[in-house]
């Protein structure tokens, strides 16, 4: 009988996760079924437990559900706590449980490039959702300072207030959008920049020697300008794929290698 796998969001089509955890199984010898299921916007909880009951053993989430499964849970880890947010959920000892593998995911397509964390100054450019989710896995794996630059300069201070209690081990510090300049080991793009087609600008006075694009599968500005740089670029299908092993690996037991996907 084969374990029962989902990924739940709204929309669901998008999702390439079926096809990225039947690849992770057929590697290690598993049996597995992964499917997609839409949830009606109001109907995520009814959604998630009818699974369960029905024998699911994991299931990942994609937007818009990724808060309303942090509140959902029983039992949470420390980074998706500190994400605010779950992509990652399982029944244990009648409990659901909560994880967001997100910022794993990206730490570990970032060491699939060569590049180092260990005591690196990191620039993420975006206050959102998707960089408060990787700034504790990011900070464990060695970065000493992150800078976190946004548009509006309050919503970056807020994330980095927010985080300080937390992310102890690490510098964070909060600037404008405008206000780019410095000396960075990697520039993340953790906004949605490339996928609305925004230019994003970035000036002489910032230097960076690696940048990653969270997005993928886009054209994007941000990597344009750091060819034309000729830094070491990349996009984030490796952080895509990073994130789905992660969850594959809390469900199986079995971690299996990303640089075999990618």
């Amino acid at each position: 009988m084969s374990k029962q796998f989902a990924v739940i969001g709204n929309p669901i089509e998008q999702s390439r996760s079926p096809e990225l955890h039947h690849a992770f199984a057929e590697k290690t010898g598993l049996d597995i079924q992964y499917s997609k299921r839409l949830a009606p916007l109001d109907g995520f909880q009814n959604s998630v437990e009818s699974f369960f009951r029905e024998g699911g053993m994991g299931m990942n989430v994609t937007v818009p559900f990724k808060e309303q499964a942090y509140t959902q849970c029983a039992v949470l880890t420390e980074r998706a706590k500190i994400a605010g947010a779950v992509n990652t959920l399982w029944m244990q000892d009648g409990q659901l449980h909560g994880d967001n593998t997100d910022g794993q995911g990206l730490v570990d397509a970032i060491h699939a490039l060569d590049w180092s964390l260990e005591q690196t100054d990191l620039l993420i450019i975006g206050a959102g959702g998707a960089t408060r989710g990787v700034i504790y896995p990011l900070v464990q794996a060695g970065a000493k300072k992150i800078v976190i630059a946004n548009r509006t300069l309050a919503r970056a201070e807020q994330l980095v207030a927010d985080l300080k209690v937390s992310v102890t081990n690490a510098e964070l510090e909060a600037i404008a959008l405008t206000d780019l300049s410095g000396q960075f080991d990697i520039v993340i793009n953790a906004t949605s920049a490339s996928l609305s087609g925004d230019a994003l600008i970035l000036p002489d006075s910032l230097q960076f020697n690696h940048a990653y694009e969270m997005a993928y599968g886009k054209p994007s500005t941000f990597l344009d300008q750091a060819k034309a740089r000729h830094v070491p670029t990349s996009e984030g299908f490796g952080m895509l794929v990073g994130q789905a092993i992660e969850s594959f690996s809390i469900w199986n037991g079995v971690k299996p290698n990303l640089k075999d996907f990618l």
